[in-house]
């Protein structure tokens, strides 16, 4: 599957970080294509394990490109009704072209979307995840 970048996006929030299990953390945060739009598009995404830590460099208002996969999942409750769970993780999170981190934002973009084609490898699910929990 082909990797996207979120481009030219402002951060609006960012959660702490959550302990979701002994081996597994993840750390929330939305981004906007702005707030002058009639119709602003909020997305939440997420880091997980050791990427939790990208966003320490950031603050809200930031204006930052993010790499992300779109992962989904199945997941068979106890009582056998099949539910599908989406999630964005983000794997890469830089300032925007031009800007530094936390530098003051000049403007408001258009949400962008586009194909990449880094070689750097996207998180990777393993064994020690596979559990009952649908997130």
């Amino acid at each position: 599957m082909n990797q996207l970048k979120l481009t030219n996006v402002r951060i609006k929030l960012i959660h702490p970080t959550q302990q979701v299990t002994e081996k597994f953390s993840k750390r929330e945060f939305v981004v906007t294509d702005g707030m002058e739009s009639d119709y602003p598009q909020h997305i939440i995404l997420q880091a997980t394990r050791d990427k939790c830590s990208l966003l320490d460099q950031f603050k809200v208002n930031d204006m930052v490109d993010v790499a992300i996969n779109i992962r989904g999942r199945e997941w068979t409750s106890p009582q056998g009704e099949i539910k599908y769970f989406n999630s964005i993780e983000a794997w890469r999170i830089e300032p925007a072209s031009g800007q530094a981190p936390s530098a003051a934002p000049s403007g408001m973009s258009d949400f962008g979307l586009s194909n990449t084609t880094n070689t750097q490898s996207p998180l990777e699910s393993t064994a020690e995840e596979s559990d009952d929990l649908p997130f």
